[in-house]
């Protein structure tokens, strides 16, 4: 489907906390979409895995009953009348089940309430305090743009977030702008890696700048307690626009929308300019599709 695309666009990250009830979880999310949406918000985004807490924490099987599957689901219905009602764009991040599969998904729901498609996250992390392996299969969709009322919007979920390659791939498949649903924070006490924000926002920031493109992140807020382990997720939801300015951004315990205007007619216009897309030379970037990097032939 051809749809015109806007020149201007209103984005909300949400940014909330969560907790271990998902009619509250689902009655706030649905708050904040309404507060986003009156402030004249037309592509509104809440964090990963907001309907629970994030169990993926600890490896427990009673967690794997929080999957639905997307037919008779308990909120995506919700927020497809949601945004229906309000007229508004709503990728919506849950955790799906197929069958004997499980994945991290996300529903792109368009502003008259249509759902768009499906996208289950490609990159699954594996680590202390984040063990989504035990409980995700690895996404079988490849990357997803939709052609929104809103423009044409592309959506990595969390883990996808720090690479390069899917943000090209989302932007070499027309994507206006780029989304990025989360739930990150503090990690366990034996783990050596940085424990901030900042490495975070810079790695989105990086494909702002190297796609000429608009980029927001919606991330959750507290403490949650998962079995005997700890988390406190810090926040920071940001939009960046196309050169890779911060151009809005939360704290660590703000709670709401953050919203910002989206000029996609200047950032096409920067776009072409700088001609990224226009030097580039897939026909040698073979490594790219290997795991080692050594192109094998024949």
């Amino acid at each position: 489907m051809t749809r015109p695309v806007p020149d201007t666009v209103t984005l909300a990250v949400i940014q909330m906390h969560v907790t271990d009830q998902l009619q509250d979880n689902v009655t706030r999310a649905e708050a904040h979409v309404r507060d986003a949406a009156k402030q004249g918000a037309q592509v509104i985004l809440l964090p990963e895995l907001f309907e629970n807490l994030y169990f993926c924490q600890v490896e427990r099987e009673d967690y794997f009953g929080l999957a639905h599957e997307i037919e008779g689901h308990p909120f995506i219905g919700r927020f497809q009348n949601l945004a229906r009602e309000l007229g508004v764009v709503l990728p919506l991040s849950y955790f799906e089940r197929a069958g004997q599969a499980h994945y991290n998904s996300l529903v792109c729901i368009d502003a008259d309430g249509e759902l768009l498609g499906n996208y289950r996250k490609t990159h699954i992390p594996d680590g202390p305090g984040y063990e989504e392996k035990y409980y995700f299969n690895p996404g079988d969709t490849g990357f997803k743009v939709w052609p929104t009322r809103f423009g044409r919007v592309g959506v990595g979920i969390c883990w996808d977030q720090w690479y390069p390659e899917t943000a090209r791939v989302m932007m070499l498949q027309g994507a206006d702008f780029l989304l990025y649903p989360t739930a990150i924070g503090s990690e366990p006490a034996e783990v050596e890696s940085p424990n901030s924000h900042h490495m975070w926002q810079r790695a989105m920031v990086g494909h702002a700048v190297s796609n000429s493109s608009y980029v927001g992140a919606a991330n959750r807020i507290g403490t949650e307690t998962v079995g005997d382990l700890n988390q406190t997720y810090y926040g920071h939801s940001f939009i960046s626009d196309y050169t890779g300015e911060l151009v809005a951004e939360f704290g660590e315990t703000e709670e709401g929308p953050l919203l910002h205007a989206l000029n996609l007619a200047e950032a096409r216009k920067f776009r072409a300019g700088m001609g990224f897309f226009r030097d580039r030379r897939p026909e040698l970037y073979g490594p790219l599709l290997t795991t080692d990097g050594v192109t094998r032939r024949g």
